[in-house]
């Protein structure tokens, strides 16, 4: 069942997004090589219960930390450790925050120093594919669209989308209906309409769409273990135009690529 939300419970979201947006920009001063992905966490939660939220994520059926960090040919889910960051890696740092009463969520994969060239633009293209679907966020659209969009254009482009693991609505729960596909056909799935709060999330891998669960029960690589990159953004359906409620701004002040 898919939960409007009232122009009064986006903005709350939008305000949760706030702080959302503020915690990566934190997060991304630190991103950096020899830099514990544990201590990255920390950064993140002390921002985020400082400014009265709480991380979405810690404890989030059983999930130990408040943010999740995946390396390489991690695709998402990945735990927060003692793994030191090293030139030629990239990292998905995916937050999400619960502050008066609602959740929101976004993720950002960062290059770390000299990256290959062939990943650095899975990277781009995973990053443009997001404001692809975003454009087919729309009122009268249906999420068949948004997934077609970025479907379509990074196939074109040699990369895989992974299939298991989809976008999703969120609000007073961090996962709600419908499921956002990051693949599928036009005109099908449910109708997006007002009062629609959805994470578009694509997961894009440079080989094989192939993936498997590690023993830890949470940790998604890729099967072939090649690069997976992960972008996210939750946005808001309105009848007359569509908003981006969280954001990269503070990332991308200190991360050029």
């Amino acid at each position: 069942m898919i939960h409007y939300k009232t122009s009064e419970e986006v903005l709350k979201i939008k305000e949760s997004a706030d702080i959302l947006g503020r915690a990566h920009g934190e997060i991304a001063k630190h991103v950096k090589e020899g830099v514990k992905t544990s201590f990255l966490d920390k950064i993140a939660e002390e921002f985020i219960r400082d400014h009265g939220a709480v991380p979405s994520f810690k404890g989030y059926n059983g999930f130990p930390s408040s943010l999740c960090i995946s390396v390489n040919e991690v695709v998402v889910h990945g735990f927060p450790s003692d793994y030191e960051l090293k030139d030629g890696d990239i990292i998905s740092v995916d937050c999400g925050v619960f502050h008066q009463g609602f959740h929101s969520d976004s993720a950002y994969t960062y290059p770390i120093g000299e990256v290959a060239p062939s990943v650095l633009a899975l990277l781009k293209a995973t990053r443009d594919s997001l404001y692809l679907g975003i454009e087919q966020a729309k009122s009268g659209n249906r999420i068949g669209d948004i997934g077609h969009a970025i479907q379509k254009f990074v196939e074109a482009k040699g990369y895989t989308v992974v299939r298991e693991l989809v976008g999703h609505g969120l609000g007073r729960k961090l996962h709600e209906a419908p499921e956002v596909p990051n693949y599928g056909k036009k005109g099908s799935g449910p109708l997006l309409k007002q009062g629609m709060v959805i994470a578009i999330e694509p997961m894009i891998n440079l080989g094989s769409r192939n993936i498997v669960q590690e023993r830890d029960g949470w940790t998604i690589r890729t099967a072939d273990r090649k690069p997976s990159a992960h972008y996210e953004h939750t946005v808001a359906i309105f009848e007359d135009r569509t908003e981006v409620l969280t954001t990269h701004k503070f990332i991308e002040e200190i991360v050029k690529f």
